[in-house]
């Protein structure tokens, strides 16, 4: 008897993209000229964020692709893209594919708004996220009327960031000039090294691998320079320093007290 299943390699997932975008555009009448682009590499996550969109009757098609190179085989029909939206998902916005993607799209299609989705409302992944060109910033943790919202947004020429972020941002500035300038001696030569790993992003698992300590004694630093710095997260730590010392200027351990 043949089976019924169908292996995963069987199964051509460029021609679902192409049926996710043709369900939206059958029998409209007025939304060919708009178009939104899905990027994102996990195809089932790109066909069900195209398909709550579908339903939501946005009033566009939607075309979803795993990266912007696939544009090349369906240009021919469709209408170019009104907005692209770029889903990273739990990838930092700061490594480098990421941010060269940001950028690139944002250049090829300077009249089009990038809007990135991803899985984390971060002060410091937003910022860079509109600094390299994205239009946009939602986090996965709303809801997806927010997240049309936002696209829409994003074609009117405005630009959507988390109320979360916002937020952040004022508690840093209210508390901005209770650090005092510089920081040279607050901080263990241990801790500089943890502050240096967290003004570039990184997370405790690697900070810890980096630095060849657990990851509970990561966490342990992490506390302490938040008290000293009168921060409430690690994001604002990250903000702090970095306002204190720019991106291109290191965080040398030469006036840091010894451990």
């Amino acid at each position: 008897m043949a089976s019924d299943m169908i292996g995963e390699n069987e199964i051509n997932h460029d021609r679902i993209d192409h049926i996710v975008a043709a369900r939206d555009s059958a029998g409209a009448t007025d939304n060919h000229e708009r178009l939104l682009v899905i990027i994102d590499s996990r195809a089932l996550d790109r066909q069900c964020l195209a398909q709550s969109i579908i339903a939501h009757n946005m009033d566009m098609q939607v075309l979803a692709l795993g990266t912007m190179v696939d544009w090349g085989q369906h240009r021919n029909n469709y209408p170019a893209p009104s907005a692209i939206l770029l889903n990273v998902g739990a990838r930092r916005i700061a490594e480098p594919f990421i941010t060269a993607e940001i950028r690139e799209l944002s250049s090829e299609f300077a009249t089009t708004p990038v809007i990135v989705l991803a899985d984390t409302d971060e002060l410091a992944q937003v910022v860079k996220a509109l600094e390299y060109g994205a239009k946009g910033y939602i986090p996965s943790s709303v809801s997806i009327d927010v997240c049309i919202e936002a696209i829409g947004l994003a074609l009117a020429g405005g630009i959507f960031v988390p109320a979360s972020s916002i937020l952040a941002m004022g508690r840093l500035l209210e508390t901005g000039n209770a650090v005092a300038h510089p920081l040279a001696g607050m901080f263990t030569a241990r801790q500089a090294e943890v502050v240096e790993a967290l003004r570039r992003g990184k997370a405790n698992k690697i900070i810890a691998y980096e630095l060849n300590l657990r990851e509970s004694t990561v966490k342990v630093h992490i506390r302490n320079i938040m008290k000293k710095v009168k921060a409430t997260n690690r994001t604002e730590v990250a903000f702090k320093i970095n306002d204190l010392f720019p991106a291109d200027t290191p965080v040398d351990g030469t006036n840091w007290l010894d451990p």
